[in-house]
């Protein structure tokens, strides 16, 4: 018997599953996912679940049903990869001959004090769930502060406003610019769409510490009801805990098959892998091809390739909303209703494939 464990139902475990749960699987290898919920969370949506727009049914998915495949349920608190065991809160353990790390990431709160206590997060189901609690508890005319204007600050912001058009809104940001990794074309319509809407921008802010109902901006006090935190991202604690070389935000460093390099029976996808582009749902599904297509060569006993393609981004969309958004399509910038047309479109096939 051989036995492949997943740690972790999201978008790159998913799409490992998927693959390697082939006609051509050996009988006498047994896969097991462990994640903590009982469904696949879209966690690119939790946006629209924070800012009450759409329901939690919305935006989770059931797991994959496989006479191959078990489920089970737990919070795992550590790896042991010399003993090849898995620990769980509840103390347990699960044994491996392959194991895949897919717990994704959480917030980084790069050591402002009361940043973890005073805020809240939408990088859990459950996060999530409290976060939308919080803000859509506020009377008319709260202020909620989203802390970062990437991709996932700007998507909440303008659902947010969508939904709650009584609530003061703002995002601070260090930046000069809202999105300011993407393209010019793409920061200007998002600009110009919340000054449209009445959301203010707070450029080249530097927070220094939050407090309950203030946040702290070059140490000049905010008030705000409700902070929400979108500024960074870390790998999950159980990687940045493996005695292994990680990078500046704890993901661990992987030989070119996607492996670590001293055990090469461990797999890394997703947020938790230090990858050369950005991390993203797109990113782990295209990193976890890879990995199903070696799994099934260390199955087999097959020889691996001499080298893996390059992971190459097919572009992003991002929303303002539920009718305008914007994008990357190769080297074309989108703005307006076309890119929002095409987000919907894209989990729309996502969510109908997977059930």
């Amino acid at each position: 018997m051989k036995r492949l464990v997943i740690l972790g139902g999201g978008y790159g475990g998913l799409r490992i599953i998927e693959r390697v749960l082939s006609p051509d699987l050996p009988d006498n290898v047994f896969v097991t996912l462990v994640d903590r919920m009982p469904f696949h969370g879209l966690k690119t949506e939790y946006y629209a679940l924070a800012a009450g727009t759409e329901p939690e049914k919305a935006v989770r998915v059931p797991f994959p049903s496989d006479p191959r495949l078990t489920i089970k349920f737990g919070e795992v608190t550590g790896v042991n990869m010399d003993e090849r065991i898995v620990t769980f809160a509840n103390g347990d353990t699960l044994a491996y001959d392959w194991l895949v790390i897919a717990l994704g990431c959480e917030d980084r709160y790069h050591d402002i004090p009361g940043a973890e206590q005073y805020t809240h997060s939408i990088q859990t189901m459950n996060a999530t769930r409290n976060t939308y609690t919080a803000i859509n508890n506020l009377g008319p005319y709260g202020t909620v502060t989203i802390i970062g204007g990437g991709l996932s600050g700007v998507e909440l912001a303008s659902e947010l406003r969508e939904s709650r058009p009584d609530l003061n809104i703002r995002i601070v940001d260090r930046g000069p610019s809202i999105l300011s990794p993407f393209p010019k074309k793409l920061q200007q319509y998002a600009s110009q769409w919340f000054i449209e809407h009445d959301v203010q921008l707070v450029s080249m802010a530097s927070v220094t510490r939050v407090e309950p109902g203030v946040v702290y901006n070059h140490n000049e006090p905010v008030e705000t009801d409700v902070t929400v935190w979108t500024a960074g991202i870390q790998a999950s604690r159980i990687v940045r805990a493996l005695p292994i070389e990680k990078d500046n935000i704890g993901r661990a460093k992987l030989n070119q098959y996607h492996q670590i390099p001293e055990y090469p029976n461990v797999y890394v996808v997703g947020d938790c892998a230090s990858l050369p582009i950005a991390p993203s749902a797109q990113s782990a599904e295209l990193q976890g091809e890879q990995i199903a297509m070696m799994l099934k060569k260390d199955i087999k006993g097959e020889e691996y390739p001499a080298s893996l393609p390059d992971i190459k981004h097919k572009g992003f969309l991002g929303s303002l909303g539920k009718k305008e958004g914007f994008g990357v399509m190769g080297k074309v910038s989108l703005v307006g209703q076309m890119p929002r047309v095409m987000k919907s479109g894209v989990l729309w096939m996502y969510k109908k494939h997977l059930g």
